[in-house]
C-alpha cells in the first residue's frame, strides 16, 4: 500500500530535549489504490445495509441502549478497565455486582458521554466545544486527579508503557501551544465535505489520537467521536455502529496502523484497516439486531396468549436490558408488585428469564439468550 506523498508532519525539540510530533493539517494526499477503493465500496454498502435495518426496527430506541453499553465496555476495555457488559447491565438493573465501583463508574461515564453527545448534536455541530463537553462527562469522578475533565491539556503528555518518561516514550504529541493550532485545523477539517464521509472520519480519528489533546481519555473520546460523526452526517438513523469491538479484537493492528501514520504517513494502510472495521461491524450489528428482534418476537407470540399484557411490556424492557427485577418492573410499568411478579414468573416458566444469584429477596432475573447475543465476540472476517 502506498503511503502519503508528503511527510505526515514535522518534529520539534523541546527545551527539555524530547522530540514531539506536529501532524500536518488534514487532508493528506491519498493514493487511491484498488485496495482502498474496494474497501471503501464495501464499507459504504454494508453501512447502508445497517442504516436500512436500523430504520426498520420497531423500537430502535430500546435496542440501541444495550448496543451503547456494549460499546462503552469494549472501548473502556481497550484502556484497561475490566468491567463486563453483563456486570454493567446487571448493575443498572439494580443487582449487586462484585466489580470495582471505579471500573463500573468509568464504563457508565462512557454511556453518559455518548448519550449526551447524540442529544447535543441537535443543537451543536461536532466541534472542539462538543469534544470538551463529552470529555467532561467521560472523566467525571474517575480515579486519580489528573484528568482535568472538559479541559484541553496545558502540559506535555506522552505515550508509552507504565513508568515511561518523555525520554523513553514511544510517542510524544504536540506541546500545548502547537496542540491548539493542530486542534483548530482538525475542527476545520470536521466540516470539510470534499472527501467520502467514512474516509473523512477515519482521517479525523487518526489525527485526534496523534494530537492527544487531553491528559487522559483521548482514546475513548476519539472512539466516541466516530459514532457521533456518523449520526451527525445522517449516515445512520440512530447510533448502531461502534468500532471499539473491532479495535479491541485487533488491538495490535489498531496501534500499529495509527503509528504507521505518524511515523511513515501510511494513510492507505490505516484507511483500509479502518474501513474493514466499518464493514465488519456493520455486518455484526445487523446480525445481532436481527437475531435479538427475532428472539423477542418469538417470545411475544408465546406470551400473547396469556390473560395479561404485562409480560409483553416486560419483554419490551428486556430489549433494552436483559436483566430485570420485580421492583424494577413495578416502577417502570407502574403496576402493583404482585402483578409484576406474576409477569416475571410467567416469563420464567416460558424459559425467557432465569433467576441469577441465590437471593430470596430483590431477586434478579436475566434473559440469558439475549445477553449471549450481546456478549458474543466480534466477527472479524466476512
Amino acid at each position: 500500500m502506498a503511503t502519503n506523498i508528503k511527510p505526515p508532519g514535522r518534529t520539534i525539540r523541546s527545551a527539555e530535549g524530547y522530540i514531539a510530533f506536529i501532524p500536518d493539517p488534514l487532508p493528506p494526499s491519498l493514493d487511491w489504490t484498488p485496495e482502498l477503493v474496494a474497501a471503501l465500496s464495501e464499507a459504504d454498502h454494508l453501512l447502508g445495509r445497517l442504516a436500512g435495518a436500523g430504520g426498520r426496527l420497531p423500537n430502535p430506541h430500546l435496542l440501541i441502549r444495550p448496543f451503547i453499553r456494549r460499546e462503552a465496555v469494549l472501548s473502556s476495555h481497550i484502556e484497561g478497565t475490566q468491567a463486563t457488559l453483563g456486570e454493567l447491565l446487571a448493575s443498572e438493573a439494580g443487582a449487586a455486582v462484585e466489580r470495582s465501583p471505579d471500573d463500573l463508574r468509568e464504563v457508565a461515564n462512557y454511556v453518559v458521554a455518548l448519550e449526551y453527545g447524540v442529544g447535543r448534536l441537535r443543537k451543536l455541530p461536532l466541534s472542539l466545544r462538543l469534544t470538551r463537553e463529552i470529555h467532561k462527562r467521560l472523566m467525571k469522578d474517575v480515579r486519580g486527579n489528573t484528568a482535568t475533565p472538559g479541559e484541553f491539556r496545558r502540559s506535555q503528555n506522552w505515550i508509552g508503557p507504565p513508568g515511561s518518561t518523555p525520554a523513553t516514550a514511544s510517542y510524544i504529541p504536540p506541546p500545548p501551544l502547537e496542540m491548539m493550532e493542530c486542534l483548530g485545523a482538525w475542527e476545520t477539517f470536521l466540516h470539510d465535505r470534499s472527501l467520502p464521509p467514512l474516509v473523512q472520519i477515519a482521517l479525523a480519528h487518526s489525527q485526534f489520537e496523534a494530537i492527544h489533546p487531553f491528559l487522559d481519555g483521548n482514546g475513548r473520546v476519539g472512539r466516541l467521536l466516530i459514532t457521533l460523526f456518523l449520526v451527525a452526517r445522517d449516515l445512520l438513523p440512530s447510533p448502531l455502529l461502534y468500532l471499539s469491538a473491532f479495535f479491541d479484537a485487533t488491538r495490535r493492528d489498531y496501534y500499529d496502523r495509527l503509528n504507521g501514520v505518524t511515523r511513515e504517513g501510511a494513510w492507505g494502510d490505516w484507511l483500509v484497516y479502518f474501513l474493514s472495521g466499518v464493514a465488519r461491524q456493520s455486518e455484526d450489528a445487523v446480525g445481532r439486531s436481527e437475531r435479538m428482534m427475532g428472539l423477542l418476537e418469538d417470545w411475544r407470540k408465546e406470551a400473547a396468549g396469556g390473560p395479561s399484557k404485562v409480560p409483553l411490556h416486560v419483554l419490551d424492557f428486556l430489549a433494552s436490558n436483559p436483566y430485570i427485577t420485580v421492583k424494577g418492573a413495578t416502577e417502570k410499568l407502574g403496576v402493583a408488585f404482585t402483578t409484576a411478579q406474576r409477569a416475571i414468573e410467567r416469563l420464567e416458566k416460558q424459559k425467557v428469564l432465569t433467576q441469577v444469584g441465590e437471593g430470596r429477596r430483590d431477586r434478579v432475573y436475566c434473559a440469558q439468550a439475549l445477553l449471549k447475543i450481546l456478549e458474543e465476540p466480534a466477527k472479524l472476517t466476512p
